[in-house]
């Protein structure tokens, strides 16, 4: 190993002299989460609020009161043992308690789960430093972020540390943590709050630690599963990564992970770091184990998320705490505004790599509200919308749970050459599952993964009446988006530059709960608005497209059509947060023309494909996808190319 430690020589005595515990391997057990986002409440398979009912059926997960009751069993498991609790980031905003209590909330249920550290996540800065300086003020455990860098102007003062060292067992234990870099274009930190490069403030923190004689270093970071592997696990002298943000699920166990937990990263100082991350809304619990030896290698790592379901009783205490606190906004949260024939797709696996029906609604719900304004085209951010919503009665909640950042509708006037570039712009990070994605209304586009960053949309039209037409570059149009966008937010940078602007729309959840309650009830649908081009020519040869456009395109937006395509349908394996190509409407099957791999064979990469789902395919074991990985050069998994030809080797 050459993680970077010096020794004196010892002599025999001197090795005499020491005890056996300092030469001892050390244990340290690691409990965390990320991305709470504000899920007081327990969740449904949708990760809205759970009602009643699917509390009744045992069909909810997590929420405080139950990862209440997990943190508490898995210490009392682990008493007498080196435990620690630490939140990767983003417990700000995804639900009505945090509309209301503006973090309050968030910080009274942390703390009574007695976290050891956190870092912040770029939601912390939704509501400004003012939000976050509130939180600071009412939260009783240390916060570390290296790469937040306050003036003295800045309600914050120096209360975001780079990082800290806790005594766990005898033995020090470094904490540094960092949120991604992009977070002043994807939230609202100020001009007070300077937001510095991970990997550099990471790297002057373990400076620090290893000044004061630390040798055993976590990474606790807000910056995505792909980063942490790319490049925090590569940093010096860095041994554990507990990571947030891309609300990555890994483990052994569940076949739709993005990957094994840990993941086992090689740093260049010739050791291993173990990878982590619990996937969001309080679903699960980060369950690590670690054994470093005495010169603070990692020797080993293991463990697996604990899924947060109805085994766990809720903590009686926070429930009633829940039930007081939610009594100002439960006359809001259960009116019932409409409802869905069947459910409104809006996961993030979806929202952010393609069309959604959940995007549609919003979107659509946009254009109709400004039609009357000469507005012709809407477009909507895929990360801005947070959850799905079930089929059946629809409640206000239910919508402020999708839409819950209170952005109002802002309008704005754009030239067709600019829309190109916003759209480019959309569809510039797919393979990061970033939340830019635009949903559309009053538009349609293709876009081809395949082809360099600005150059990948192509065939835009804009609605006319009841038909489409080229847009024209040179052609001023009126937009309607949301106010986080039209700032430049999510690197929509050329809204800012629109002309004859209003930001200061009605709240967007409002308006889409209006929509749908006017076309109650509503019918989700997909009407491939968007396409993506390298999906189509991923599939299979077929005389003919497989699912034709009609001969009449439908309405831009204003109504769901009388007879709408079918519901999106969800796919077999989720593309992860960061997927190699975004799924089309209709998934491929490789399974078609994969055979047993009895003898070695090719495969050509499909959209959605992943090794773990080929290695299922073609081994019926997803843990052999490595055998894949290993015979095709170990391309990164998560950015398999389309259209591109692998071997398969055999079994």
């Amino acid at each position: 190993m050459t993680k970077s430690f010096s020794f004196g020589l010892l002599t025999a005595s001197m090795l005499a002299l020491s005890t056996g515990a300092a030469f001892a391997d050390y244990e340290l057990n690691i409990l965390h989460i990320n991305d709470f986002h504000s899920r007081i409440e327990s969740i449904n398979k949708f990760d809205s609020t759970c009602s009643a009912e699917e509390e009744g059926k045992k069909e909810c997960f997590g929420g405080a009161a139950r990862l209440k009751t997990a943190i508490d069993q898995r210490r009392q498991a682990l008493s007498g043992k080196n435990v620690l609790l630490l939140n990767a980031g983003d417990n700000f905003q995804g639900s009505l308690f945090y509309t209301t209590y503006k973090g309050a909330a968030e910080a009274e249920f942390l703390n009574l789960m007695k976290f050891d550290a956190m870092t912040v996540g770029n939601h912390e800065f939704d509501d400004s430093e003012d939000g976050l300086a509130t939180f600071l003020d009412k939260v009783q455990f240390p916060v570390v972020t290296a790469n937040v860098r306050a003036t003295a102007a800045s309600k914050l003062g120096d209360r975001i540390k780079p990082s800290l060292v806790l005594d766990v067992g005898g033995q020090k234990i470094g904490i540094v943590g960092a949120v991604t870099n992009d977070t002043a274009e994807l939230s609202s930190p100020g001009p007070n709050v300077t937001i510095a490069d991970d990997v550099q403030s990471i790297t002057s923190a373990i400076q620090d630690l290893k000044g004061q004689g630390v040798n055993k270093i976590i990474a606790l970071t807000h910056v995505g599963y792909p980063r942490d592997l790319a490049l925090i696990a590569k940093i010096p002298d860095v041994d554990v990564v507990v990571g947030g943000h891309s609300h990555s699920l890994l483990s052994n166990t569940d076949p739709k992970a993005e990957g094994p937990y840990p993941t086992m990263v090689d740093n260049p100082g010739g050791y291993k770091v173990p990878v982590v991350q619990a996937a969001s809304y309080s679903k699960y619990l980060g369950d690590l184990v670690v054994n470093f030896d005495d010169n603070g290698v990692v020797k080993d790592a293991k463990g697996d998320p604990i899924l947060i379901d109805s085994t766990f009783t809720p903590d009686p205490a926070i429930i009633a705490r829940i039930a007081e606190l939610a009594k100002p906004i439960e006359e809001l949260r259960k009116k019932v505004i409409g409802s869905s024939d069947s459910p409104i797709e809006g996961d993030r696996k979806v929202c952010r790599v393609k069309e959604c029906s959940m995007g549609n609604l919003v979107a659509d719900a946009m254009l109709d509200r400004t039609k009357n304004q000469g507005v012709t085209i809407a477009v909507q951010n895929g990360g801005g919308l947070r959850a799905s919503i079930d089929g059946g009665e629809v409640t206000q909640g239910e919508v402020i749970t999708v839409l819950p950042f209170q952005n109002t509708l802002a309008t704005f006037e754009l030239t067709g050459a600019d829309v190109v570039k916003a759209l480019e712009n959309g569809v510039s990070q797919i393979d990061q599952g970033a939340g830019r994605f635009p949903q559309v209304a009053g538009l349609k586009f293709s876009f081809d993964q395949s082809k360099p960053v600005g150059s990948r949309v192509s065939d835009v039209q804009v609605g006319n009446g009841g038909s489409f037409a080229p847009i024209d570059p040179a052609k001023t149009y009126k937009i309607a988006t949301n106010n986080f966008m039209r700032a430049g937010g999510d690197g929509y940078s050329i809204f800012k530059e629109g002309q004859n602007a209003y930001d200061f729309g009605p709240d967007l959840a409002d308006v889409t709960a209006e929509y749908l309650a006017a076309h109650s009830p509503y019918k989700p649908y997909t009407d491939g608005r968007v396409t993506e081009m390298g999906a189509m020519v991923a599939q299979a040869p077929a005389p003919a497209p497989a699912a034709p456009a009609p001969t009449t395109e439908p309405a831009p937006a204003p109504a769901a059509p009388a007879a709408p395509t079918p519901a999106e349908p969800a796919p077999a394996a989720p593309a992860p947060a960061t997927p190699a190509a975004p799924a089309p409407a209709a998934e491929p099957a490789p399974a078609a023309s994969a055979p047993a791999a009895t003898t070695p064979s090719t495969h050509v990469i499909a959209a959605g494909d992943t090794f773990w789902d080929l290695a299922v395919t073609f081994y019926g074991d997803g843990t052999l996808w490595r055998k894949l990985s290993d015979a095709n050069g170990k391309p990164n998994p998560h950015h398999l190319t389309v259209g591109k030809e692998i071997e398969v080797p055999a079994k």
